[in-house]
């Protein structure tokens, strides 16, 4: 989760000011916390309220609470058209999205489920509350697995061939860096968020290989970012800048859950 956090905080000066380099500063005054981040705390607030999810409609419930609850504080946090009147509304059904919203805001869900199965089956509701969409739904599931195996010791190679299961990847960050453009759908935004994941070194590189594409910036590099978190881990001190990006509100909700998971 904190990954997902670091990485839409760098990447948000670039989302309409694309640069496409790996060579920036990772942080700086321009830098600020978008909807990617306040949606990702909402999932982890309505997780908070579990011990054990048995009933994902009631879940579903919860979570549209606390999207609500949470959201209404950030009018102007970066939302996309649909998601904020859903937001600012109090609408409670979901719009058939399939923008990458419901794979930013997933990766909570990786570190409270115990199994595979479980963090599958949590990300689809997560998603299905806005986005119920087959894209959107997949978007959630793929980076949610993902995170879960990375998180639980499996190797580079098992990821991509679990992420294959759900997008062709059959590019390189250099072969379409130049012609990318700003796609906000999880078909056009999440592979490439993968590859920036497979072609990295660390987590900072792995960031900054979001960050390199351009397009949709912030949500991007939140996607690979989360996947990223759990596989290589992150420093303390990058942990500690992103959180000092926080209000209260949200500083709250992020320590309540990494309390509750462990999150280290």
């Amino acid at each position: 989760m904190t990954g997902a956090i670091i990485g839409d905080i760098v990447g948000s000066r670039f989302e309409f000011n694309n640069h496409k380099s790996k060579e920036f500063d990772l942080f700086t005054s321009k830098c600020f916390f978008t909807d990617d981040t306040v949606m990702t705390l909402a999932v982890a607030k309505a997780l908070c309220g579990y011990d054990k999810i048995t009933d994902c409609e009631k879940f579903k419930k919860t979570l549209i609470r606390c999207m609500h609850e949470v959201g209404i504080h950030y009018p102007y946090c970066g939302y996309g058209g649909r998601f904020r009147r859903w937001i600012m509304n109090k609408n409670t059904e979901p719009y058939n999205s399939f923008g990458n919203g419901s794979a930013m805001r997933v990766s909570p869900v990786a570190w409270y489920a115990e199994s595979l199965e479980e963090a599958e089956k949590l990300a689809k509701a997560t998603a299905e509350v806005t986005h119920n969409h087959p894209e959107g739904i997949k978007g959630a599931v793929s980076v949610t697995g993902a995170i879960f195996l990375a998180r639980t010791g499996h190797t580079m190679d098992e990821i991509k061939r679990y992420a294959s299961r759900f997008y062709t990847i059959d590019f390189t960050l250099d072969e379409i860096r130049d012609a990318y453009g700003f796609y906000e759908t999880c078909q056009q935004s999440v592979p490439q968020a993968f590859e920036a994941f497979f072609e990295s070194t660390d987590f900072e590189d792995a960031v900054r290989n979001a960050v390199s594409i351009g397009g949709d910036s912030d949500t991007i590099a939140a996607i690979t970012g989360s996947i990223a978190e759990a596989f290589y881990g992150i420093s303390d001190g990058l942990k500690k800048r992103a959180v000092s990006c926080l209000d209260e509100r949200l500083f709250n909700i992020y320590i309540d859950f990494i309390n509750k998971t462990e999150v280290n």
